[in-house]
């Protein structure tokens, strides 16, 4: 990549991510829906897969709205900024893993321990897309600046920074 022509691209794989983990979310929930999966309820865990599929729903809005409202990422890409404070502080791809948590979330309403399979799919998915598109254009444009927050800040799940060791 020509650092001085190219820019990266404001919507990067997202609609290729999102898209592909909304329709297997879809499937799963229509499985689950027309009782195709009922083998896998969690009787005894119905309330505890509810309410942390509805802090996972309320994790990703959180990630969604702090990635694409508060820090404007579009404009920032257009600008050929990389953010590395605020949500990018706690996790590199905010706005996939808003996706992550939401489907996640609608996934773990249901109770039931089959469609657990799919967050996992989803993360490998999200990993190995990163991994040969996004991240490698960053790495291209921004070099060790990039490398160096790689080393502090998560891919998909969110976690406060290391400290640098000096």
């Amino acid at each position: 990549m020509d650092h001085k022509r190219e820019k990266l691209p404001v919507f990067g794989v997202g609609p290729v991510y999102v898209l592909t983990c909304l329709l297997l979310t879809l499937l799963g929930l229509y499985l689950w829906r027309y009782n195709y999966l009922s083998f896998g309820d969690l009787m005894q865990l119905k309330a505890f897969c509810y309410s942390l599929g509805f802090l996972s729903i309320l994790l990703g809005l959180y990630l969604w709205l702090e990635a694409v409202v508060v820090q404007k990422i579009n404009k920032k890409v257009k600008e050929d900024q990389l953010i590395t404070d605020g949500v990018y502080g706690i996790v590199r791809h905010p706005v996939y893993s808003a996706f992550f948590f939401i489907l996640t979330g609608c996934l773990l309403l249901t109770g039931n321990w089959c469609l657990l399979i799919l967050p996992l799919v989803f993360y490998l998915f999200l990993t190995w897309l990163m991994l040969q598109t996004e991240e490698k254009w960053l790495r291209d444009k921004f070099g060790k600046e990039y490398d160096d927050y790689c080393k502090e800040v998560h891919r998909v799940i969110p976690f406060f920074r290391k400290k640098r060791k000096e």
